[in-house]
């Protein structure tokens, strides 16, 4: 079973995020479960969502303590939030970034970086200051786990998400391209 957690603002799409890419997994053959998790429920406060993955049915019903991989939507969030929480050795951190950041807590851990926001802007989605990068993120994540395949998350983007399917569908496969190792 992998085990990812998502970090991100409210309203940046960071559920939509986890459900997309459930629900693409679960078309790939997975059994999956995807849930989120709110502090306070408003427009730019931490956001966690989580997603399970694997081949047999998945009967764990518990939060995600022990990710194995994490994405982080937004880099502020490094700044008051320890994303690195329970992060197994190894696993890997995909951030929202032009570039990684030296960061200490990252040590032990492989580091992917896609500047999402660039790329969402680009695409149109959201505004300058507020870009819509869930769907970036969604593609570069694929391509980062080698799954599922650009095809279906394509697919689980246009049944997922009703506005600016060409566009959504255009920023992840950028992102599916630009993401650094």
């Amino acid at each position: 079973m992998q085990e990812i957690r998502f970090h991100g603002r409210g309203g940046q799409g960071t559920v939509v995020a986890s459900i997309v890419l459930a629900k693409a997994f679960f078309k790939a053959g997975y059994y999956v479960q995807t849930f989120p998790v709110f502090g306070v429920e408003r427009r730019g406060a931490p956001v966690e969502a989580y997603l399970r993955l694997d081949d047999t049915k998945i009967l764990v019903r518990s939060n995600v303590y022990t990710p194995d991989h994490v994405l982080i939507q937004d880099p502020k969030l490094l700044e008051s939030t320890d994303v690195t929480r329970g992060l197994k050795p190894g696993g890997w951190i995909l951030l929202n970034a032009a570039e990684a950041p030296d960061r200490p807590e990252f040590s032990g851990y492989r580091v992917a970086t896609v500047d999402a926001a660039r790329i969402a802007i680009e695409n149109h989605l959201g505004t300058r200051t507020h870009p819509m990068i869930n769907t970036a993120m969604i593609g570069a994540f694929a391509r980062l786990m080698k799954m599922p395949p650009m095809e279906i998350v394509a697919e689980a983007i246009l049944r997922e998400i009703p506005v600016k399917q060409d566009q959504n569908m255009a920023a992840a496969r950028q992102a599916y391209e630009a993401v650094r190792f």
